[in-house]
């Protein structure tokens, strides 16, 4: 029982022989796939960017630097974070979803316990903190995904008229 030495991750075997006007001659095999890089690894979604932290064109967990500071590149692709504009928006946003959240948390705990007030403020000024960290270092990595997969870039005023 004898087994042919194949080597596939280098795509070489040995010769195979061919006859052929009566000499035997020996060829290389040829594999179905050719010998090439490997493909580069596919964008991450928009969800998963923000949720890891992900660069939106190479996947490594590279797109913030502190825990909501952007990194100013990647440090594996080298794609230029500062170019994207995310700004204040997502800021704003959550801190008055979460704000309206927690103060109706508040509103139940307070009529359903009636603690004291210094309970309150103890309580829900992290926990405020904490979800707006949270939920900005998301939203912001869905934001500057989104941005590339759109290729998003400045509006500009057009100078001419539109034409009819």
């Amino acid at each position: 029982m004898s087994r042919a030495l194949t080597l596939p991750a280098f795509g070489w075997a040995p010769p195979s022989p061919q006859v052929g006007e009566g000499i035997v001659r020996f060829a290389p095999r040829r594999y179905d796939r050719p010998m090439t890089a490997p493909p580069p690894p596919a964008e991450p979604t928009i969800v998963a960017a923000g949720l890891r932290g992900l660069c939106p064109r190479c996947g490594a967990k590279t797109l913030f630097q502190g825990a909501i500071r952007f990194a100013p590149r990647c440090r594996a692709c080298g794609l230029d974070f500062d170019r994207f504009n995310v700004g204040d928006g997502p800021a704003a946003f959550l801190t008055l979803i979460i704000g309206a959240l927690v103060c109706g948390a508040a509103i139940v705990f307070e009529l359903a316990v009636s603690p004291p007030w210094w309970l309150h403020v103890i309580l829900w000024v992290p926990v405020t903190i904490a979800l707006v960290v949270a939920s900005l270092r998301v939203a912001k990595g869905m934001l500057i995904a989104s941005e590339y997969r759109n290729r998003a870039e400045e509006g500009h005023i057009r100078r001419e008229p539109p034409q009819p």
